[in-house]
């Protein structure tokens, strides 16, 4: 049965009722941080202040981001994975939180035990996109064309290590196909040169080539999700137009630090989950793309540690280097 915004909220109050080590009942009672390891304006922390400024609004406390940028999120990360586990300090950070350990051999930290999970906020679909000049429509096309002309079509993404660069790799793996990988500095980068016709491919997220699909820049063949999305109704997923198993997201999660009692972890669990059920948060969700998740810290731990093992599965395959 889906959580509602009525039940969340009264799952907070129940909370707060309950005696438990950590002191949950007293949580927030000072302002809390929320670290997010990228510079203003990304995607990542975009959709984090949305949540957080309805945490606040919900919690009574001043929630507050903060961003250190760096290191594709390792500097902010490690803030969080160093910082005291008294519920002042917590993480949000996308799905690279478990790709980069498996790119850079010198990480100050371990990913999966030096943080506590909390939730999985919010799922965005990829789709994929093509210049119209590309004689595909389909992603059966899109593979027959690939194995004709292999090495000959250019596909982009936001950067190495990126879910947009593993999705491209994932799907030359599954399809026995050759692309070029050209790697740019964010997604708008690429979109534009997409459009331009330098590139001829890239698996985006929904949002960042929305308006080009709209005015017919740009031609959308499937998504990347198991199940297909209301952005694009019309559109197949790519497994079910011809790749079975094909599926890939990228995604936006709160951790805390590690030890971080658990009491604690719920009660922000909690208030997550009420604060995707508000109609103007799940709006500005959906202009994202993304679709809210909310899910236990249990889950969402078990989620990470299935995501860390697939990731690492595909960066090895594809042999995917940052450099």
């Amino acid at each position: 049965m889906p959580v509602t915004r009525r039940m969340a909220l009264g799952m907070l109050g129940a909370g707060a009722m309950a005696p438990a080590r950590g002191r949950a009942e007293d949580w927030p009672s000072r302002p809390v941080r929320f670290v997010v390891p990228y510079p203003p304006g990304g995607p990542t922390d975009i959709l984090g202040r949305v949540i957080v400024t309805r945490l606040g609004q919900d919690l009574g406390q001043p929630m507050v981001v903060e961003n250190r940028g760096g290191a594709s999120g390792v500097i902010g990360s490690e803030v969080v994975a160093r910082a005291a586990p008294d519920g002042a300090t917590f993480l949000i950070n996308a799905s690279i939180h478990l790709i980069i350990p498996h790119l850079n051999p010198s990480m100050p930290f371990d990913a999966v035990a030096d943080f506590t999970p909390v939730t999985n906020i919010a799922m965005v679909p990829l789709v994929a996109v093509v210049n119209p000049k590309l004689p595909v429509r389909t992603i059966p096309e899109l593979i027959a064309y690939l194995r004709a002309n292999p090495g000959r079509v250019s596909y982009a993404s936001s950067g190495n290590g990126s879910a947009l660069h593993l999705a491209g790799e994932m799907f030359k793996l599954m399809t026995g196909t050759e692309m070029v990988h050209v790697p740019y500095r964010g997604a708008g980068p690429a979109v534009q040169d997409l459009i331009a016709g330098n590139i001829q491919l890239i698996f985006d997220s929904i949002p960042s080539s929305a308006a080009a699909v709209r005015s017919g820049l740009l031609r959308p063949l499937a998504v990347t999700t198991a199940r297909r999305v209301a952005a694009y109704p019309e559109l197949p997923t790519v497994a079910e137009a011809g790749v079975p198993g094909f599926e890939i997201a990228t995604w936006y999660a709160v951790w805390a630090p590690p030890r971080t009692p658990a009491p604690i972890v719920l009660r922000l669990q909690q208030a997550v989950a009420a604060a995707v059920q508000v109609p103007e948060v799940r709006e500005r969700l959906g202009v994202l793309g993304a679709d809210p998740v909310a899910d236990s810290p249990e889950d969402f731990a078990a989620f990470c540690r299935q995501e860390y093992a697939r990731w690492g599965k595909l960066v090895r395959e594809a042999n995917v280097r940052l450099d």
